[in-house]
């Protein structure tokens, strides 16, 4: 007994010549190399638009993994050189009394 988890295999030598047998009779012998030449065309179209689509799902892909690594990194905050004094470190963005949670929407 024969279980085959797919209910189509691959198509063999045979299964085309049945195919193709069939095409011939239902269309006739003028017909099938338009027949073909219009699938041809239209498998053409197809790969190149699935191509297409996933070139631009590659490219969206690629530009949101940038914006979230430019979200991800932290804004580099520098002083003026004539401001700079020993004694007091540049600020970090960071409410010291909490811990280090940064400041959202300006509040202190």
């Amino acid at each position: 007994m024969y279980n085959s988890p797919i209910m189509f295999g691959s198509v063999g030598v045979p299964e085309l010549i049945i195919i193709f047998t069939i095409a011939l009779i239902i269309f006739g012998p003028r017909k099938l190399p338009e027949l073909g030449k219009s699938l041809g065309r239209s498998l053409a179209e197809f790969k190149r638009a699935s191509n297409e689509l996933k070139s631009t799902l590659d490219e969206e892909i690629r530009s949101e993994e940038r914006r979230s690594a430019e979200r991800q990194e932290a804004p580099r905050v520098t002083a003026p050189a004539d401001d700079l004094h020993v004694d007091e470190p540049l600020s970090t963005g960071t409410d010291h009394s909490i811990g280090s949670v940064p400041r959202q929407n300006g509040s202190a």
